[in-house]
């Protein structure tokens, strides 16, 4: 692949401009009311450079991530809603945080300490994102909201015991910072009045062009330091095995075109999940510190986007599922391929199968998983 030099959205004439300190902002406003009346508060992160980020609380969800290309035309690259009333009315998961457990569980049952917990089925025989009534469903607290160096916005929610068939009552913290080089960091931490599962993540579908970008986003490039994958069944739960990418439509590590593979209906997984909709092992592992998971570039706009985390695996769906009948932000027609989900979390069904890791959570231990949006240009 051409290398490609990436040019920090913060230059030097940014640093000189604001003396190097206090170049981002943080503004509370209104994204409109709930059907119960409840207002829903926003906040949205701006630096200098023309990077900004709207938080909702609804969901504790990413809204908006805007960030200039190239030429430093300005735009918004995660599909969304324009109210959190139309995040209320569709679970399409745009931008929200997921969890207890993100992704699937088979059967929506697992076992604990010899007891058996039964979650509810919303996604044919299994479990996905904690059940339908999970932490994107719910309306969070704001704690703080802080402008400097780095802007922030942190949110916060208690699950009771036994919300959704989840054992423990689980106190949980988001907080997205944005700093002045156009890195936006999703830090989530958990706690735990019983041993319970805890797997969360952000479910952002990105289109590095723009979220209505006409051509959509299969035409851009990812690569992906992961070797391997995570097979899955006709319900899309994981086998078990690790197969090897090479030689396969899911080898990312070189880079590819998204849609290269997208259609090769000879490979089996992609008849299954008719897309991409797979979880990858990362070749990093578990993390103290976010490392790289996925790198995409917009040829067209030369715009970046790198994904980082600390966890093991990352799951991308490639909005397979998008069928038009969802109207996005500004009026936006969303399609099959118009957005893919990169989301960085333990393996799917992974309190099932203990080769994949193990997501328990004890009470005296705090969960955390660090992921980082960074935003840049390619020249």
């Amino acid at each position: 692949m051409k290398s490609e030099k990436l040019i920090p959205l913060a230059a030097a004439a940014l640093l000189a401009a604001t003396g190097g300190a206090h170049a981002a902002t943080a503004e509370r406003s209104s994204a409109g009311p709930l059907r119960s009346g409840t207002d829903v508060e926003a906040v949205t992160l701006r630096n200098a450079a023309g990077v900004s980020a709207r938080i909702i609380a609804y969901g504790a969800t990413l809204q908006s991530l805007v960030a200039p290309d190239a030429k430093g035309r300005k735009a918004d690259i995660v599909l969304g809603h324009d109210t959190a009333a139309e995040y209320e009315a569709t679970q399409d998961y745009f931008g929200v945080t997921v969890g207890r457990f993100a992704n699937r569980i088979a059967k929506g049952r697992f076992t604990l300490d010899g007891t058996v917990y039964q979650l509810p089925l919303n996604n044919g025989a299994n479990t996905l994102h904690g059940g339908g009534n999970g932490f994107d469903r719910q309306l969070w607290k704001v704690e703080s909201v802080t402008s400097g160096p780095k802007a922030s916005v942190v949110l916060s929610l208690t699950s009771p015991d036994g919300a959704s068939g989840y054992p423990g009552e689980v106190k949980t913290t988001v907080t997205y910072s944005l700093d002045e080089r156009g890195s936006l960091t999703i830090a989530f931490t958990a706690t735990t009045s019983k041993p319970t599962i805890i797997n969360m993540t952000n479910h952002a579908l990105f289109n590095v062009a723009g979220h209505c970008a006409r051509e959509g986003a299969m035409h851009q490039r990812l690569t992906m330091p992961a070797s391997r994958y995570t097979p899955v069944d006709d319900t899309l739960i994981p086998t078990g095995e690790l197969r090897a990418v090479r030689g396969t439509v899911f080898d990312f590590t070189r880079g590819r075109v998204l849609g290269a593979g997208l259609r090769d209906g000879t490979d089996a997984q992609i008849r299954i999940g008719r897309g991409y909709d797979h979880n990858w092992v990362l070749d990093k592992g578990q993390t103290a510190t976010p490392q790289l998971a996925a790198r995409v570039l917009d040829p067209a706009s030369g715009r970046v986007l790198e994904v980082l985390s600390t966890e093991p695996g990352l799951q991308m769906y490639t909005g397979n599922f998008l069928d038009g009948s969802n109207i996005g932000k500004g009026g936006c027609v969303y399609r099959m391929g118009d957005g893919f989900v990169l989301e960085p979390q333990k393996f799917p069904d992974a309190p099932n199968r203990p080769e994949f890791g193990s997501a328990r959570l004890d009470p005296g231990q705090t969960y955390r998983h660090t992921m980082v949006l960074r935003v840049s240009t390619a020249k």
